[in-house]
């Protein structure tokens, strides 16, 4: 089990974040987390990275058990985390190799002289990625998609076995998001690649890797389930509270807002 959690609520202040959400995650699976702005996924995130402690409830992630097992930076080796969030935490004057490097010890920062195999793994996933020619330029000069493809390589450097891509494409024009996401398909196909948890409010970012998802509405699980019957008219109209449509190609699905004759007079 990648990600066990049981009746879990969370509050922050004096107002309820989280509520009751139950969710399991198995190996071979690939999640999307759905939700519109201010449904819950940072917090939720926050959880299974370790960064939070639920209120109330159960929380299992790779085997360890909050509250009994070391979570905090121990846990977090096990986790690969893409977001562009961070990007603003790392320090000023980091290349973009440094950046890769500090992911061998999930840390913001290099604090520690890498081995000769670390540094050979970096420069492996620079060339994977197709960073390696802009490896030593200051990681705050590079474009918005050149950051996320370091992310994308600094998260894989501890070989996680649970990958959070936390609505990565924010900042990104289309080609470059048509980019991105093509890496993530490629990661992917890999042999042994992580579990992966993709984070969004876009619908036609979602890939035929990820085989189920989680709709999160105002701090609840709305539904979970099989992406194909969680994307769908029907589904969506009510997460929505609005009547759409979803069309699927080569695999993505696109929505628009249905439109009846009655409106059109």
């Amino acid at each position: 089990m990648v990600l066990h959690m049981k009746d879990v609520s969370f509050i922050r202040g004096e107002k309820w974040i989280l509520q009751h959400i139950n969710w399991n995650i198995h190996e071979g699976e690939n999640w999307v987390l759905f939700g519109l702005n201010g449904a819950g996924k940072t917090a939720l995130l926050n959880i299974v990275n370790g960064y939070y402690y639920p209120t109330k409830g159960k929380v299992s992630v790779l085997g360890r058990e909050f509250g009994r097992d070391p979570i905090g930076g121990e846990l977090r080796k096990h986790i690969g985390f893409v977001s562009s969030s961070l990007q603003q935490k790392f320090h000023p004057g980091d290349n973009a190799f440094e950046v890769v490097l500090s992911g061998a010890y999930a840390s913001i920062g290099l604090y520690e002289t890498p081995s000769d195999e670390i540094r050979e793994k970096a420069i492996t996933l620079l060339k994977e990625l197709g960073c390696i020619h802009y490896a030593n330029r200051n990681y705050e000069n590079l474009s918005q998609g050149e950051k996320q493809r370091v992310l994308i390589a600094r998260s894989l450097m501890s070989n996680p076995s649970l990958l959070i891509l936390d609505e990565p494409t924010n900042g990104l024009d289309f080609i470059a998001r048509e980019e991105f996401l093509e890496t993530i398909e490629e990661i992917a196909k890999k042999e042994n690649a992580p579990t992966m948890v993709y984070v969004t409010h876009h619908i036609e970012e979602i890939l035929p890797a990820f085989n189920k998802t989680l709709l999160l509405k105002e701090g609840t699980v709305f539904s979970a389930g099989d992406t194909n019957e969680m994307i769908s008219s029907s589904k969506l109209s009510q997460f929505l509270s609005l009547d759409v449509e979803v069309f699927w190609k080569n695999g993505r699905p696109l929505v628009s807002k249905r439109i009846t004759s009655e409106k059109l007079f």
